[in-house]
């Protein structure tokens, strides 16, 4: 009777096999471990990314609270840099220049003088700096050293610069939101534009005759 006999693995063949099985699971276990690793930086990457990102916003987060802590300086500050600008442009050239406070609008702006005649209308050109009062830094008032004072009917002043220097001096009287004053003041011997605390009494220009010298 014939007798069927399954083959038998030899040796060889099960150790080629097994190698074959080992070498694959060898690649399967490299890719896994690579993507482990991809994985991984992956993640530290996007841990960068946000914290950047948290910088990026608390920066101009704190930038913004500093400044509104300030803002009643910077503003002042930036009234008074107008100020010394006009007379700045004015000293080195034979050009006019005008800063207009305007108390109804709570506004200011610097403009050259373009035309001969005064008072005259200001041309869109003419306009160097235009800015706003805020709640923080409001004008209350402004008093020229010739005792020219603006009111409830008048409620623009004019800071006219030439070459010579200015035209008048005075003080522009700011209030901040503590309600305290401020006095811009502006001094038309010395051309200097300085701000002082409070409510400043102003320095009247003496009369030739008052003059010792």
């Amino acid at each position: 009777m014939p007798i069927c006999t399954a083959p038998m693995l030899t040796d060889a063949y099960m150790c080629k096999y097994i190698n074959a099985k080992m070498h694959e699971c060898g690649v399967h276990r490299d890719a896994f471990a690579c993507s482990r690793i991809g994985g991984f930086t992956l993640t530290e990457l996007i841990i960068v990314i946000v914290i950047i990102s948290l910088f990026i916003l608390l920066v101009p987060i704190n930038l913004f609270g500093l400044l509104r802590k300030n803002t009643f300086k910077v503003q002042a500050q930036e009234l008074v840099s107008t100020m010394q600008m006009a007379a700045g442009a004015a000293a080195e050239s034979d050009r006019r220049y005008e800063v207009i406070i305007d108390i109804a609008e709570q506004s200011y702006m610097l403009r050259q003088i373009t035309s001969t005649h005064l008072p005259s209308d200001v041309l869109e050109e003419e306009i160097i700096v235009k800015n706003d009062f805020s709640d923080n830094c409001r004008v209350v008032y402004v008093l020229f050293d010739d005792l020219v004072s603006t009111d409830e009917e008048h409620q623009k002043a004019f800071f006219r610069a030439g070459h010579a220097g200015w035209q008048a001096g005075g003080k522009i009287v700011l209030l901040d939101e503590d309600e305290q004053p401020y006095s811009v003041v502006v001094n038309r011997l010395s051309r200097i534009v300085t701000l002082r605390e409070g409510d400043v009494e102003l320095l009247m220009p003496k009369r030739q005759d008052e003059v010792p010298f």
